[in-house]
């Protein structure tokens, strides 16, 4: 894991992101954005992961686009996340885009270390996460969840349950007693990814 580090150091509020080599490049127009919607101080630390499919998810799947299997290295990569929330002095909010969207759902269900949860087109069609949500008890007092209108409208049969999928997880926390948004965005996964990390993380700081 690589970590990048960016917006005001000295801030008292720290938003964690998960990203590939693919995010990198965009991460500062992320941050513009996020500065534009909310005018609160954050830094944003940008926890860089290499192998996705593996590091991402909390247990074993089969593949569902292409042939890489899913692993179950979620809790080592927390662990590692853990460690960038020692100063207590400060409030952490996590989040992701995709599979890095489920991991950071997931992560609010291990510990109460982040106050907030910003899981945009997160991947809850990952198989057993739904009920995994409704068994267990999330630990973060706020979550934002988003979606392309047209995400579930794909021809992959598991990944096309992500609209079902975020509608009952958005209910369960809702009648849980959590404070919780899910909001709609026009296009299908790959539309303005930074615009809708940059939403999930102001809706965090503003709520």
């Amino acid at each position: 894991m690589t970590i990048y580090q960016y917006g005001e150091q000295a801030a008292e509020n720290v938003l964690i992101q998960l990203v590939g080599e693919h995010d990198l490049p965009t991460v500062e127009d992320e941050v513009r954005e996020i500065q534009k919607m909310t005018e609160r101080p954050f830094s944003l630390i940008a926890a860089k992961v290499d192998a996705w499919n593996q590091e991402l998810t909390p247990w074993k799947a089969p593949a569902v686009y292409g042939t890489e299997e899913f692993g179950d290295g979620a809790a080592q990569t927390l662990d590692e996340i853990k460690k960038l929330c020692a100063d207590k002095s400060k409030t952490y909010y996590i989040g992701g885009y995709s599979l890095a969207g489920l991991f950071s759902l997931w992560a609010a269900y291990q510990t109460n270390l982040f106050a907030g949860v910003a899981a945009a087109s997160p991947s809850v069609w990952f198989p057993g996460f739904i009920p995994y949500m409704k068994e267990h008890e999330i630990r973060a007092e706020k979550v934002y969840l988003s979606l392309g209108e047209k995400e579930e409208k794909t021809k992959n049969p598991v990944m096309a349950q992500v609209g079902a999928c975020i509608r009952a997880g958005y209910a369960h926390l809702q009648a849980s007693g959590h404070l919780c948004t899910l909001e709609w965005n026009p296009g299908g996964h790959f539309k303005d990814p930074v615009l809708r990390m940059a939403k999930a993380f102001a809706w965090l700081r503003n709520e």
